[in-house]
């Protein structure tokens, strides 16, 4: 009886035909696995610094200076400029129209200023013209006699509230940008800066001053108090 020799395999051929490992680090699972909206999300926005926010406040202030100004003539102003400029491409013929209207925009607001309201015994709203002596009305229609109307004379505030509505309106026109591209279409580097700097100054100066100074009249285009 014979034994046969059992053959015992090579270690080449165990280890050729042993699979390949493969190693992933780390870093390219985290890579794999995170979801598509992370990889794609923008980073955060900046915060804007402190003189940009200084700026946004001071410009919405600005803006905000027409309610001190007559509701009509803001909204004549709203109206007619577009329509006087030719949105803002103006000519020889459109320029002085623009100036002229411009100019009786901020009469009426200097004007304005002079006038006042009271109310009548039958509950009716009259409006006058302050005067030296006392008010001008415009049109009184009552059965009882004239009230007594010194208290509605012109004091030395009134100046002031007038002063100071020119140039609040000048402040307002200079922000708009039809009246810019009307009479600067382009401006040089020092204009620019004047024109940027100018509206911002006499809108927070005009606003201190009519603060410290407010004025008790409600006349043609600002509304009236119950109490009046």
């Amino acid at each position: 009886m014979s034994l046969r020799a059992r053959p015992i395999p090579s270690k080449e051929t165990s280890i050729s035909n042993t699979p390949p490992i493969t190693t992933t680090t780390s870093s390219d699972s985290d890579d794999d696995n995170t979801p598509e909206t992370l990889k794609s999300q923008p980073p955060p926005p900046t915060s804007p610094s402190f003189s940009q926010g200084a700026i946004s406040q001071t410009l919405t202030s600005t803006a905000n200076l027409a309610n001190l100004l007559p509701t009509g003539t803001i909204l004549a102003f709203q109206l007619l400029t577009p329509i006087f400029t030719t949105n803002g491409s103006c000519d020889s013929a459109t320029r002085p129209m623009t100036l002229i209207l411009l100019l009786l925009l901020a009469t009426s607001c200097f004007l304005s200023s002079f006038t006042d309201s009271f109310k009548s015994p039958e509950g009716q709203v009259y409006y006058g013209f302050a005067t030296f002596k006392g008010m001008w009305l415009f049109d009184y229609q009552s059965n009882t006699g004239l009230p007594d109307l010194s208290k509605y004379r012109v004091t030395p505030i009134d100046v002031v509230h007038a002063v100071l509505s020119m140039l609040v309106f000048v402040a307002v026109a200079l922000r708009d940008k039809n009246v810019l591209s009307c009479f600067y279409p382009k401006p040089a580097h020092e204009t620019q800066e004047v024109l940027d700097i100018v509206p911002i100054g006499i809108g927070l100066i005009c606003s201190l001053l009519f603060m410290v100074f407010p004025t008790r009249r409600h006349g043609i285009g600002y509304p009236v108090t119950p109490g009046k």
